[in-house]
């Protein structure tokens, strides 16, 4: 077979395989079809990836055979982790996986771009990429582009991982954080200009560029609270997919290009609609205080705890309840037992809803999956925009492991970190039943005025076993 007729048998597996990753993601918009997509997106990547293997560039290459060898080790190491990983992880930490596997996929990006940024540096003029064509100033600026976003992905999705998985701190800053990382990026936006216009015989200051870019993407996430988490994995999403489309094009890649500008553009989207859920810029969830003021807000009342047969009695004989769930409901894996709830409820003619904040758990969507899982119906589902004014005609409003985003120091308390931000208005309903284990503060550490409210009862216990026990206490009821 002819070069001309094999490269054009992977382009157009290329082209297949990057229809395949457009169609899965777009069928990823609606939960009904999104594990369908999920799975087509998949036979994309299989198709790209057998493609590659015919690449004529490799059978071409005197050492083809050591190249397909690291390849299917690659694939085999990669694979083997992520499959192994995959099946054990819990959906409670599946916001960290993510984290980390966005950050894999822009150092991968940065990798690329690391070897042929080293490659042009290390020779005179002329040096031909893996096209066989030479960098031009225009190629090599892609190049450095997207080594920057992917460096600043990697390094700001381990720190968020490392945030999630309760490895260190929810913010760390240094005195003067915010000049010293906008130093530290002027040094390595710099530095990649001059590597553009002077871009052979400057290994030394390839390898300082990636190193600045790297620094930059930690001491840009380290100040970044836990309620702003959701919000940066989706701005480094977006950015892992802009540094790989980017790359795409360095290495003249069809499928790159198109998978990184769907991705890009998707996490770009994301984030916007992510931001504005928060109710602040971009610029200011990137720049947040590196000091903690002050809550200017006193605490007033106390914790008023109630039994699982009152909370029992108060939705039994109420005409509409409204469940609002939390990252605690997802640790407490207790989203079985509140649809067996939400049915027992319904069973009574109770009205029954579920709301949902954007920022619910610690990445988009999280709370949405978990009610899937347990198989509560998408029409029962409510976003904030939808049911925010149902709260005022809502008797009873059960929380159930869900803190800052129900938290009325959002509307109030100009010095919290979470002011401004949209919430979820439980504060407005006849009763507010809030499940918790204790009465610890929310992710972002800060204390929640709404347990305090005078229409608040606290329902203190795990989730699971309290909810079992409402369960029990309406079947009595029943009776």
């Amino acid at each position: 077979m002819s070069t001309n007729v094999l490269m054009n048998l992977v382009n157009t597996s290329y082209f297949v395989c990057a229809l395949l990753f457009i169609l899965g993601l777009k069928r990823m918009s609606s939960p009904l079809t999104a594990q369908g997509g999920i799975i087509m997106a998949g036979w994309g990547m299989l198709v790209g990836t057998l493609a590659t293997f015919a690449h004529p560039e490799i059978l071409k290459a005197g050492n083809h055979a050591l190249i397909y060898g690291l390849m299917v080790a690659g694939i085999a190491l990669g694979g083997g982790i992520a499959w192994v990983s995959g099946k054990k992880v819990a959906m409670t930490d599946m916001p960290q996986m993510i984290a980390i596997y966005n950050g894999m996929g822009g150092g991968a990006a940065a990798a690329i771009a690391a070897i042929e940024l080293l490659k042009v540096a290390a020779v005179a003029p002329g040096m031909p990429t893996a096209s066989g064509a030479e960098h031009s100033t225009f190629i090599i600026a892609l190049a450095v582009t997207g080594a920057l976003i992917g460096s600043v992905s990697f390094s700001g999705s381990a720190i968020a991982f490392a945030k999630l998985q309760g490895l260190m701190d929810k913010t760390f800053a240094l005195p003067g954080h915010h000049f010293i990382s906008f130093a530290t990026l002027i040094a390595a936006v710099l530095l990649g200009a001059y590597l553009v216009m002077e871009p052979h015989g400057n290994v030394n200051l390839v390898i300082v560029f990636f190193v600045l870019a790297i620094l930059y993407g930690i001491l840009m996430t380290l100040p970044i609270g836990g309620a702003d988490m959701p919000v940066i994995i989706s701005l480094y999403n977006a950015f892992t997919g802009l540094a790989v489309g980017l790359e795409g094009f360095v290495l003249n890649n069809s499928a790159m290009i198109v998978a990184g500008i769907v991705v890009g553009s998707a996490g770009t989207l994301l984030t916007q609609l992510m931001a504005k859920a928060m109710n602040r810029p971009i610029t200011k969830l990137l720049t947040p205080p590196t000091k903690q003021a002050a809550s200017t807000e006193a605490v007033v009342g106390s914790q008023k705890p109630i039994e699982a047969n009152d909370v029992a009695a108060l939705m039994a004989y109420a005409q509409k309840v409204v469940i609002i769930p939390g990252y605690g409901m997802a640790v407490a894996q207790a989203q079985h037992k509140v649809w067996e709830l939400a049915k027992l409820l319904k069973e009574r003619d109770i009205e029954v809803k579920f709301a949902i904040h954007p920022v619910a758990g610690r990445m988009p969507g999280h709370m949405n999956v978990l009610l899937a899982e347990a198989g509560v119906p998408y029409d029962m589902i409510f976003d904030i925009e939808e049911i925010n004014d149902d709260f005022k005609n809502t008797d009873v409003a059960f929380v159930i492991g869900a803190n800052d985003v129900v938290n009325p120091a959002a509307r109030t308390d100009k010095t919290s970190p979470i002011y401004g931000m949209p919430i979820l208005n439980a504060d407005y309903a006849k009763n507010c039943i809030v499940n918790k284990r204790g009465k610890g503060s929310g992710f972002s550490g800060i204390e929640n005025l709404l347990f305090y409210k005078d229409n608040t009862r606290m329902y203190y216990g795990g989730g699971q076993e309290a909810v079992a026990k409402l369960v029990t206490e309406l079947k009595a009821l029943a009776d």
